[in-house]
């Protein structure tokens, strides 16, 4: 059993990590560096972690090259924030360097995030070496000094740079003119910066809620469990902390963290610290530093308080202890219908049959030992409605929306702690609204424009939506039964016209539009800085989305997911039709028809 245990922490822990590649993607890696690269155009990386082969950006190269030198412009600043200056300088002439921001400390640095949406163009201006380079960019956010990536705050869509040959006595090129911002490319980001997760307490501190940062690679380990420490007493992310609990204030590293492999040492202050605080921190260090083996002695201001066995830290406290072994299903002739695929577990519907008609989209989830079951049925005048019901499976008793809907999307559960009061959102006639076990529905505020999907993260405490075709996430509080969403966070994506969107692991998301050409499925990390094509060419328009986020659990890879394109698929492999002979339990005389609307029970 221990040996169990310590094997899915292990996959676990890999997941968190982001050390898992979808199963299309399998032996893929970041590209080499070539003349010019555009940003999710080439052989996709891992995702979830961006560690590349290099530790710091290159210096000025003496190449003559001006889209080459303006490419290697873009990584200058990427790394440790105290040289991030000194780099960027070395490309720039004497002459413009009052072009640069004012420099600030290294905890002030902010660098503008950008992805290439092209290979630069460049214009020569005069015989003697002259150039003028255009740079068309989407602007993706802001780095700053505590890894959080914000939303983005600057308009340009393209920049501007002049150049000359560099002095005499010197080779290459140097940039005359500039744009007044450090800029760094989401391909610098990818080489030059590891990715890692930390970990807050929702708001009663029954719930861990991931939060994304990055940290450059050349930092050495003993100064990474620094960086989280700080990361942790300095707060989650500007859009998730509406759903998330803050250390307490005053809570600070002393120096900086010391040990080896096997054996740490955290000095810091907080006021107030009894032992449950001191527990609470350090299931939240034990997560938030998931490559870490050994014990991690836990001082505040100089005296030993607690000793952590990482390891055993992370057993007895997962992050999922509910999570189960998922199962797939489909609405096939209006009913739910477990689906079999290959060695997978197959269900059986949780679902009364008396109520399991009329179906077009569903929404199973767990409690407990409980079912939580949400069903979109179509009346006889075609309007839609909402049938919610829980309760130990099959669920036979079920209450309806008082109103009915034009049209309503696929319903979430938000897996939560609070079994008395579960709940969830749906998208109805483009109004986001909250719905509890009774099906009571009630319209949630601060959505700026028509929404079209909803998903949920594995926490229950972050969602993902899509507002006017656009891509957002937002956080979650659920509080005595009142669910709030707070204010939606947009990410920058390629694809336009989004119509469907579901979480693919802890931060990452899985989502469909169109590419300008045909439409796409894509996967962006929680942030949209990460974007990489797994389906470029759907053939029709994704009106569906399923995904399974979880951790290892049984045969079912991670980064497994389903869709509706006219017909319904799964992607593994990719672009395989899901067949009328893997629905199950159908009745005889039953109308012939496709799966749709598939979809994971766990």
């Amino acid at each position: 059993m221990r040996n169990e245990l310590t094997l899915r922490r292990r996959l676990l822990t890999a997941l968190v990590a982001g050390a898992l590649l979808p199963a299309a993607l399998v032996g893929c890696g970041i590209p080499d560096r070539t003349e010019v690269q555009v940003d999710g155009r080439g052989p996709a990386g891992e995702p979830g972690t961006l560690n590349g082969s290099g530790s710091q950006p290159p210096t000025r190269s003496a190449t003559e090259d001006p889209k080459q030198f303006i490419t290697e412009y873009l990584d200058a600043a990427a790394g440790e924030r105290e040289q991030a200056y000194d780099r960027v300088k070395k490309f720039i002439a004497k002459e413009a360097q009052g072009r640069l921001p004012k420099k600030k400390q290294s905890s002030e640095v902010e660098l503008t995030v950008v992805r290439l949406l092209e290979s630069p163009e460049a214009r020569l201006l005069t015989n003697e070496g002259n150039w003028e380079v255009t740079v068309r960019v989407q602007q993706v956010g802001v780095l700053r000094a505590d890894g959080t990536l914000d939303k983005p705050t600057a308009p340009e869509t393209e920049y501007e740079f002049k150049l000359r040959r560099a002095d005499p006595g010197s080779q290459g090129l140097v940039i005359t003119n500039l744009p007044n911002v450090l800029l760094l490319s989401v391909t610098a980001l990818r080489q030059y910066y590891g990715t890692h997760t930390i970990y807050f307490w929702n708001s009663d501190q029954s719930q861990l809620v991931p939060d994304w940062r990055y940290l450059p690679n050349a930092v050495p380990v003993e100064r990474r469990v620094t960086e989280v420490v700080r990361w942790l007493a300095g707060g989650p992310s500007e859009w998730l902390a509406p759903g998330v609990t803050r250390v307490p204030d005053g809570t600070a590293p002393i120096n900086n963290a010391t040990g080896s492999d096997q054996r740490w040492e955290v000095n810091l202050t907080m006021p107030v610290a009894d032992d449950d605080r001191l527990a609470k921190f350090a299931t939240q260090l034990a997560w938030s530093l998931p490559d870490l083996e050994g014990q991690l002695d836990l001082k505040i201001q100089n005296q030993k308080r607690r000793t952590i066995d990482l390891e055993q830290e992370r057993a007895v406290h997962p992050l999922y202890p509910n999570l189960r072994v998922p199962e797939r299903y489909c609405v096939y002739d209006g009913a739910i219908h477990p689906l079999a695929i290959g060695s997978e577990p197959v269900g059986t519907v949780p679902v009364d049959a008396d109520a399991n008609r009329n179906v077009v989209s569903a929404a199973l989830s767990r409690a407990g030992d409980e079912v939580l079951a949400a069903l979109v049925v179509t009346r006889s005048d075609q309007k839609q409605r909402l049938m919610v019901g829980t309760g130990p499976g099959p669920v036979t008793e079920f209450h309806s929306s008082a109103h009915v809907y034009r049209s309503i999307g696929r319903p979430i559960w938000l897996r939560s702690s609070d079994r008395q009061h579960p709940s969830g959102l749906v998208v109805a006639d483009g109004t986001l609204y909250r719905f509890d076990g009774a099906a009571g529905m009630s319209p949630l505020a601060g959505m700026s424009r028509a929404v079209t999907a909803v998903a949920a993260s594995l926490d229950g405490h972050r969602i993902a939506l899509i507002m006017g075709g656009a891509l957002y996430v937002a956080p979650v509080s659920v509080d005595g039964g009142e669910t709030n969403v707070g204010t939606p966070r947009p990410l920058t994506t390629r694809l336009t016209k989004l119509t469907a969107v579901d979480w693919y692991a802890d931060n990452q998301l899985v989502f469909a539009g169109n590419d300008g050409r045909q439409p796409a499925i894509y996967q962006t990390s929680v942030d949209g800085a990460v974007e990489t094509p797994l389906i470029r060419d759907t053939s029709a328009p994704v009106s569906h989305l399923a995904a399974y986020p979880g951790g290892p659990s049984g045969p079912l890879p991670s980064f497994s997911y389903m869709y509706q394109a006219t017909v319904a698929y799964r992607n593994n492999p990719v672009g395989t039709k899901i067949e009328r002979s893997q629905v199950r339990d159908v009745a005889d005389g039953a109308k012939q028809s496709d799966p749709s609307v598939p979809f994971f029970f766990y």
